[in-house]
């Protein structure tokens, strides 16, 4: 899952990009609002982390454009402003959620697999689909009950289709998911991860729409 982590504190931003990074998170890091602004208008996020007192442009002026462009991506705003009003004006103006600094990592990373999980409906932190069982917080998947080995990838390709089954994921689409500013991506890397995924939990499970991506059908 792409993350965009907006925060000007290096040692704090290092932090939390070196922590989501280890739960298995794609994170993008920027340090001001305007560059932020940017990003959100020509890229693609699963998640967003919002400071809001950032440099050249406020994080609550962030987030209203984004929700005024139409944008549902899912919002936790993490700052030291801890006052009922802050609180108020910050999910007034779109956020999803509302962490205040100093924070626990553990907490933080619940709450963001609980946005990922409100915003595709499930009730539970699980994504079961026929004798697949994925298990985002474990970073874990069995077959028919018994563990099945994934790499992060292709761990992060099989989540992202099991969010979004019935919907067909481009290449490109995928690419943009898994990999951050200035990785380096293989020209073939999707396909790879698509057939080790196969190999493992059965041909029949991703089907390839030529011409324009990948879909894990529903049930």
């Amino acid at each position: 899952m792409r993350l965009l982590l907006i925060e000007d504190d290096t040692l704090l931003g290092d932090g939390i990009r070196a922590g989501l990074t280890q739960e298995g998170y794609t994170v993008d890091w920027l340090r001001d609002g305007e560059a932020a602004d940017n990003a959100l208008k020509s890229e693609h996020f699963e998640l967003m982390v919002l400071d809001l007192g950032l440099p050249r442009r406020s994080g609550l002026e962030v987030l209203k454009a984004l929700r005024g462009r139409g944008s549902a991506l899912p919002v936790l705003i993490l700052t030291a402003r801890d006052t009922v009003t802050d609180r108020v004006a910050g999910l007034d103006a779109g956020a999803d959620d509302y962490l205040i600094k100093p924070f626990a990592l553990d907490e933080l990373t619940a709450r963001l697999r609980a946005l990922l999980r409100r915003q595709s409906g499930r009730a539970v932190n699980t994504i079961s689909h026929g004798a697949i069982v994925l298990d985002p917080e474990a970073h874990a998947v069995s077959r028919n009950g018994k563990p099945v080995e994934l790499s992060p990838r292709e761990f992060a390709v099989l989540q992202l289709l099991l969010e979004q089954r019935g919907k067909v994921l481009s290449k490109a689409r995928l690419e943009e998911s898994l990999y951050a500013w200035g990785d380096e991506v293989e020209s073939n890397a999707i396909e790879v991860y698509v057939h080790h995924l196969r190999k493992k939990l059965g041909a029949e499970l991703i089907r390839t729409i030529r011409g324009v991506g990948y879909v894990i059908d529903n049930l």
